[in-house]
């Protein structure tokens, strides 16, 4: 059984200490290149959470079955098979964000993030702590991706939430949030250069608040006599 203290850790290691996007800087061809807005960024996330959380809890089920010197192109068949199941639910479900998305959705198998976690922690703990592991660090990148989305289409496009008519018809398209009228645009905003100065700034906001909460910290130690 997994006490709330381990759950509020595995989340905390997730969403924050070791968060994927802005601590580890792993998956960052994906984050970087389908982040231009936030529902292309949620979807992605989305699907890889699923990835994360199915195939480390299937890794830490089979772990004690597999060989140790196979290991990694079992984990490897583990993830595509879970990819393409997810893959052939976009197709058939949301077939417009499915073409968007495209081959970023396939590529979630060599995403290192995925492979990275299910060798260093599901191969090696209890398969119930290794689900809720791969959702906390699924959920860490999809806070960022979201974040990053968000920035970039509000500075590209003065929107929030362009294309959500991909996902649910083309009744949505009166949900896109218009933030910033007649906005003319900044393209760069949502062009690759656009993507690594969000990030680069997102990982410059995160780095100053944990430098702060350090000296915080240090500060309120008691001073020797």
């Amino acid at each position: 059984m997994m006490t709330l203290n381990e759950f509020r850790g595995l989340f905390h290691n997730g969403l924050v200490k070791q968060n994927t996007g802005l601590v580890q800087l792993l998956g960052l061809c994906p984050l970087l290149a389908i982040s231009n807005n936030v529902i292309n960024a949620l979807s992605l996330g989305i699907a890889t959470t699923l990835v994360m959380a199915a195939s480390s809890g299937a890794v830490s089920g089979v772990r004690n079955f597999v060989p140790n010197e196979i290991r990694i192109p079992v984990f490897v068949l583990i993830i595509a098979a879970l990819v393409t199941v997810i893959d052939l639910v976009m197709n058939a479900f949301v077939h417009p964000l499915y073409l968007v998305l495209g081959i970023f959705i396939p590529l979630i198998t060599t995403n290192c993030i995925v492979l990275a976690r299910a060798d260093a922690f599901a191969a090696k703990n209890h398969p119930l702590h290794s689900i809720v592991d791969g959702i906390a660090m699924g959920l860490g990148l999809t806070l960022v991706l979201v974040v990053l989305g968000a920035i970039r289409e509000l500075a590209g496009q003065g929107t929030l939430l362009s294309g959500i008519d991909l996902v649910f018809g083309e009744a949505a398209k009166g949900w896109v949030l218009h933030v910033l009228p007649n906005y003319q645009g900044f393209l760069l905003a949502i062009l690759p250069p656009g993507a690594f100065i969000a990030l680069g700034l997102l990982i410059a906001a995160n780095n100053w608040k944990k430098a702060r909460a350090e000296q915080r910290a240090h500060a309120a130690l008691p001073v020797p006599a």
